[in-house]
């Protein structure tokens, strides 16, 4: 491993950031009672986990793996008292023979233990976050427990497709005590688990396919970008090559215009009326952090960037409470499609509208982790310093070689160009920082020195408080996409066209569960006209004031600015045709504004030049 992840104990995000993380944890009811819990889904505070009677198998931990690292970085106590009694219920009902799960002994034989994988992934960072020394015993005998279970069971369905996952708990144990058996595990879940190597290398997926697999399973193939990188720990190699080759066919054939790929739920291709789903985006953020790690190229720290400040927050509404299933590029409305119209592979008619639990819940309890670990990733520890591997507004206070180090990203990135890094040292010890600039970057400056684009070592001695400053600029381009449309893009955010909106509360029974404010859905329908084409290659941009909510289209802290004139484009059962009928403009072109993807709700990202 390169780069050494940080604990919350010593990093926080600040800003803006820090500003996302308490929008999911103070929402309010109009009676001013606090409903920001997504623990009260009959999955979590009902679950066979803490000795209910609903779902006891992936829900709670993914909860948890978002949740514990949330508490932690916003020191909330409540939080954290929330997160242990969780944990001390999970702890307490380990069987004798560290089965971990709740399920019954007769039963474990088509239990599918990829329940297994994430919890002790789970607890690692409750471990890491409040330093409950119970734990690495817990995982350890959960760990032996499923080593012997995979003996006579091998891994099948979610296991078999993420068995990559349960790596990352025994990287953890062997960091504390390196064991024989740990390496068998690790031999086994390579063997039984899907060889996504092999299926790379004879790729059958280039295109949309209507059948579901956990081949091509948007989240698993998310997942799986980390996982050889992750096997290089055990058995070397180059954790970069298999990853990067896997992740240009992705973007080649299921490229979307936000940066991720796409997959509802199967990979979707590149069209931008087709979606990608809301966990997968949160699951490729955490792989590109790892892989950082693992590799320490800011070719990943690129792929985290552009994910983070495009495809995720578009996928969740700004007071981050409801979310989508399925975000498409293309977004003219979000209502339930008509019965059989959803253009979906699998997912069902109301998959790409806002609510606490759209189609399946898992991205319910899953998309929590993104933020959260995205700043716990914007620093990592070097061998002699500190590495800025995503930029955005965070602080480190931690020892190197027992010498007291603090460093602190202060900027409204990327909403502004630049940053600065401000470095106290208690020693005279010379550190090195890592100091990324961005790949897309034009005339980068580190204290006015020109600089080139990736990790631009600094060594010097840092004794008492001392500031670097950080400057680049971008060009605005218009990018061909394979639809033969046209995106606009700055940097690592990319544009769109902002629609105008009106929301349409959904309430309703389901299940015997009454859905009503806060927990309801809602249909958004468009209230302006968005069949445009850029009519200019020009544009302008324009820089505002960064508030507490930057992702929303209310008060968009960038904005470009160019000429877009109306074409022939038809909607058909909610959703814009795939191309406009003509690129012919009609009527003159007026000037229009364009906000980040990432801030829009509706939205018009792939768009024609207009004849």
């Amino acid at each position: 491993m390169i780069f050494k992840q940080f604990t919350t104990n010593e990093i926080k995000a600040t800003g803006w950031l820090r500003n996302q993380l308490l929008k999911m944890n103070d929402y309010t009811t109009d009676a001013g009672t606090d409903a920001r819990n997504y623990g009260e889904l009959n999955s979590v505070k009902e679950s066979s986990w803490i000795g209910g009677n609903d779902e006891g198998w992936e829900r709670v931990p993914y909860w948890l793996d978002g949740f514990v690292p949330l508490a932690y970085l916003l020191d909330n106590d409540d939080m954290k008292a929330r997160a242990k009694k969780y944990v001390d219920a999970i702890l307490e009902r380990q069987c004798e023979d560290g089965w971990i799960c709740p399920c019954e002994k007769e039963k474990r034989v088509n239990y599918d233990i990829w329940a297994c994988f994430i919890i002790c992934k789970a607890l690692v960072v409750y471990a890491d976050c409040s330093g409950d020394e119970r734990i690495e015993n817990a995982v350890r005998r959960a760990l032996q427990n499923l080593s012997s279970h995979m003996n006579s069971r091998t891994l099948f369905d979610w296991g078999a497709a993420r068995w990559f996952e349960c790596l990352i708990p025994i990287l953890w144990l062997r960091e504390r005590k390196p064991e024989d058996w740990q390496l068998d595990l690790v031999d086994k879940l390579y063997i039984q688990g899907i060889d996504y190597k092999k299926m790379f290398k004879s790729w059958r997926y280039a295109e949309r396919r209507e059948n579901w697999s956990y081949l091509n399973h948007v989240v698993n193939i998310a997942m799986m970008l980390k996982g050889e990188a992750l096997m290089t720990e055990f058995i070397g190699g180059d954790p970069n090559e298999f990853a990067k080759q896997a992740m240009e066919i992705l973007l080649r054939d299921h490229g979307m215009a936000c940066g991720h790929f796409s997959g509802d739920e199967c990979l979707s291709g590149t069209s931008p009326i087709h979606g990608s789903e809301c966990c997968s985006v949160a699951e490729a953020m955490y792989s590109y952090e790892w892989l950082i790690a693992l590799t320490g190229d800011s070719y990943w720290s690129e792929r985290l960037e552009k994910t983070a400040f495009n495809a995720f927050p578009a996928t969740v509404s700004p007071d981050m409470w409801t979310h989508q299933y399925d975000q498409l590029t293309n977004q003219v409305q979000c209502s339930r499609f008509p019965n059989g119209k959803q253009p979906f592979n699998t997912n069902g008619e109301e998959s790409h509208i806002f609510g606490l639990e759209p189609n399946f819940g898992c991205c319910t309890a899953n998309f929590n982790q993104a933020f959260p670990k995205l700043a716990m990733s914007t620093m990592m520890k070097t061998e002699n310093g500190i590495a800025i591997c995503a930029v955005a507004p965070s602080k480190v206070e931690t020892e190197i070689d027992g010498a007291k180090l603090a460093v602190e990203i202060i900027t409204n990135y990327p909403f502004e160009d630049g940053y600065k890094i401000k470095v106290n040292s208690a020693t005279h010890d010379a550190r090195e920082i890592l100091v990324r600039i961005p790949e897309k970057a034009v005339g980068a400056k580190i204290d006015g020195k020109e600089v080139g684009n990736g990790f631009v070592k600094i060594t010097r001695d840092f004794f008492g408080e001392s500031v670097i400053d950080v400057y680049f600029d971008f060009n605005i381009e218009l990018t061909e996409r394979p639809s033969g449309l046209f995106c606009a893009e700055r940097g690592n955010l990319v544009f769109s066209l902002p629609i105008g909106e009106r929301w349409e509360k959904k309430e309703y029974v389901r299940d015997g569960v009454e859905r009503k404010f806060p927990y309801c859905d809602y249909e958004i329908f468009p209230t302006t006209d968005w069949n445009y084409g850029f009519a200019d290659k020009k544009f302008t941009v324009e820089f505002g004031e960064v508030g507490d909510v930057p992702f929303s289209p209310d008060g968009a802290p960038i904005k470009l600015k160019t000429k877009m004139a109306h074409v022939d484009w038809k909607m058909t059962d909610g959703r814009c045709e795939e191309l406009p009928e003509s690129k012919k403009s009609i009527g003159e072109p007026i000037e229009t504004e364009l906000i980040p993807y990432g801030c829009t709700n509706l939205r018009m990202t792939e768009m024609p030049i207009t004849e």
